[in-house]
């Protein structure tokens, strides 16, 4: 597993215009992410962080794939996809890891769905409504789906940061 260097996480903008402040805050989410899991071999990524929770860093990478595709392709763009980890049978299958999970699987996944992300963003205005809606029925417009993305990643790399630290005592990564 490759670690990142704080030189390739990008430091989001402080003149920058709405949408790419948004984009760049995200990003930096996404690549903090990246960071909490850097030089952890698979079974440390597997750990869970206070048994008898599942809850681990592996976990929580499936989780945040499933997260990106759901609404970036899923709602805003309107694609219709199969399951990838979780199903209507098991709705907790992102954290269901196991010891055949690995980190260049579940890392290449994440980066295919943060890439077809920011390819289905693309297309659309901060204020152009999603192709697919909500369990209400409502769509949502990209400005909201990346409010609510850099609030998802921000929370979760909270959950990161102590999961780590439990692992391996690693702290501020």
């Amino acid at each position: 597993m490759t670690g990142m260097t704080s030189e390739e996480r990008p430091e989001p903008a402080l003149d920058a215009a709405e949408r790419p402040m948004l984009e760049g805050w995200l990003d930096y989410h996404r690549e903090t992410l990246a960071r909490k899991c850097a030089g952890l071999t698979d079974a440390q990524l597997r750990e869970a962080s206070v048994p008898p929770s599942a809850f681990t860093l592996l976990g929580l990478v499936r989780h945040l794939t499933e997260v990106e595709r759901f609404w970036f392709r899923e709602i805003l763009a309107g694609e219709e996809l199969p399951d990838l980890y979780s199903t209507r049978e098991n709705p907790d299958g992102d954290f269901a890891v196991t010891e055949t999970d690995t980190w260049a699987e579940t890392e290449s996944a994440w980066r295919v769905e943060t890439a077809a992300a920011r390819k289905s963003a693309a297309a659309y205005g901060l204020d152009d409504f999603s192709q697919g809606v909500g369990s209400a029925g409502e769509p949502f417009n990209l400005r909201w789906i990346y409010t609510h993305m850099i609030e998802e990643y921000a929370r979760h790399n909270g959950h990161a940061d102590l999961v780590r630290e439990r692992v391996d005592g690693a702290t501020g990564v």
